[in-house]
């Protein structure tokens, strides 16, 4: 078994290949770098990057983002694994352990609109009927919430290949996370951008945030993820992991989930579900100083049945 303390070579750091995937990787290499640890990326495919013509709640299973990624680990050909953390189910599998989460970026959705559809006389400033796309339940949902005229359509590929499909004319707009389009320093010139609050067009669980797996027993290396570990960020989105945990859900669920932490410690979470995407939408906001059983409170505040 490889431990930290007795590596001969270097920690091996499991990937995606997307540009995303890779930019957090590399974030991942640099901080361990700065603990004296070096490192290389293995880029590993997941199912969810090989199944390209079905949107996410058409793939069975969780974790087509993760599975592969996790096999690695548990096989010891790589020593931790990077993600997304909203890709990362709640329940993991027995001997893996979530080592670290790093500072969130924004957790809000854009809504990226062609120019030429842009109506300001129309709710989200969007011509009538328009075609947006996206895969996301949680978006499907909450986006005929706003714009109960939308029609949806489907929508995958990465980040770049989204936006040129826009830009070619599949979509009059599309849904992408604030987060990826920072990280990649896009440049969204082209386009008329409407940001979200993430208080009111709620994100997914965990979104704007890396997380980092590793085994269980891996014990030196665990305690060394420690240091780079954001303890804030950590408490907020076990809140939102909890929720989808107690809602059993995925990708495939309409759920949003937000929390933030104030200045004076309070918490304010924010949450959105419905039974189906062209089912009505409900809105949950719950205020706390803490966070013990907020989830819960959250969860029960929903017509659950």
């Amino acid at each position: 078994m490889r431990t930290l303390d007795n590596f001969e070579d270097k920690l091996i750091i499991g990937t995606r290949g997307s540009r995303l995937a890779l930019w957090q990787a590399r974030v991942t290499k640099k901080l361990l770098e700065k603990e004296g640890i070096d490192s290389d990326l293995k880029i590993i495919k997941t199912k969810g990057d090989k199944i390209q013509n079905l949107s996410f709640d058409k793939i069975e299973g969780k974790g087509f983002f993760t599975k592969e990624l996790e096999d690695h680990l548990l096989e010891e050909s790589i020593d931790i694994a990077v993600h997304s953390l909203k890709d990362l189910p709640t329940t993991q599998p027995e001997g893996l352990v979530l080592g670290a989460v790093l500072e969130r970026a924004d957790p809000a959705d854009w809504l990226i609109i062609r120019k030429s559809c842009v109506d300001n006389t129309q709710e989200l400033s969007l011509k009538a009927n328009p075609v947006i796309g996206t895969s996301s339940a949680r978006r499907k949902a909450q986006i005929l919430h706003f714009k109960p005229d939308a029609i949806i359509k489907d929508i995958r590929g990465n980040v770049p290949t989204r936006l040129k499909k826009l830009a070619d004319g599949d979509f009059e707009a599309i849904i992408l996370a604030a987060a990826g389009l920072s990280r990649l320093e896009i440049d969204l010139g082209d386009f008329f951008v409407i940001k979200f609050n993430p208080r009111e067009f709620i994100p997914a669980p965990g979104q704007g945030v890396i997380a980092i797996q590793t085994r269980k027993n891996s014990l030196s290396l665990r305690r060394l993820l420690k240091k780079i570990h954001c303890n804030d960020v950590s408490q907020c989105t076990n809140v939102e992991r909890q929720v989808l945990r107690l809602f059993d859900g995925g990708c495939h669920l309409p759920l949003g989930v937000h929390c933030r932490r104030d200045q004076h410690g309070n918490y304010h979470t924010h949450a959105a579900y419905a039974i189906s995407i062209n089912s009505p939408v409900e809105f949950v906001q719950i205020s706390s100083s803490t966070s013990a059983g907020l989830a819960h409170q959250l969860f029960k505040r929903f017509q659950v049945t």
